[in-house]
């Protein structure tokens, strides 16, 4: 009899917990992407950084340029403080300074230009990329994709295995033929590619770097 209590009160158990299980929420996927870098790793991505860099590389070597003759002006007026005289010094001294605050302008009016040409990329690109996140999220079942890229994202710790940035640059480069130009992204903008001007750290981008 004692036995029979017992086995009933097994499969009593047991049945309770088959009934917990199949009655629990399905696990929650979590992904994470790094929108900057599949951005800029995709095929158009390496090319609108790359003719980017084209467009700014006259503007570039023109700074180049002025800063050359502030550095040799700088290196006469060096060597000659024994032997120049008083005006001359003085002459090379507001030279230097006129040349330098041109050259502060200049710097900071292509900083601008290439945030904006820059930004006007991302934004685009960045719009296409969030539709196929969408669509891929969706087919995939995750509830969650956080982008890892953004300073606000509160991501201390994420597994390579959850990583999809690779997954969605070979999903743009392959639909991008197909897709037209979307809205301005949401979700924060990479600061994509090279290195800037002067003054201020450059937005991160793809290769090359920014006038400076």
């Amino acid at each position: 009899m004692r036995r029979l209590i017992y086995l009933t009160v097994l499969s009593f158990a047991a049945a309770c917990v088959a009934g917990a299980q199949s009655a629990a929420p399905a696990p929650v996927k979590i992904g994470i992407i790094n929108i900057q870098s599949a951005i800029v790793s995709t095929k158009d991505g390496q090319k609108a950084a790359g003719d980017l860099q084209t467009r700014f590389t006259p503007k570039k070597t023109e700074l180049e340029r002025k800063q050359a003759e502030i550095a040799e002006l700088q290196d006469k007026l060096s060597k000659g403080r024994n032997t120049l005289s008083e005006e001359a010094r003085q002459g090379m001294v507001r030279d230097i300074d006129a040349k330098t605050k041109s050259l502060t302008r200049a710097t900071e009016d292509a900083q601008a230009e290439w945030d904006q040409e820059q930004q006007r990329i991302f934004n685009e690109m960045g719009g296409k990329m969030l539709a196929l996140i969408d669509k891929y999220a969706k087919d995939n079942a995750y509830s969650i994709i956080l982008d890892v890229s953004s300073p606000q994202t509160p991501v201390l710790f994420a597994s390579n295995s959850i990583d999809v940035t690779r997954d969605m640059v070979e999903i743009y480069d392959k639909n991008a033929p197909n897709m037209t130009t979307a809205p301005p992204a949401a979700a924060s903008t990479p600061k994509p590619p090279p290195a800037a001007p002067a003054k201020r750290t450059a937005p991160a981008a793809p290769a090359a770097a920014a006038p400076k």
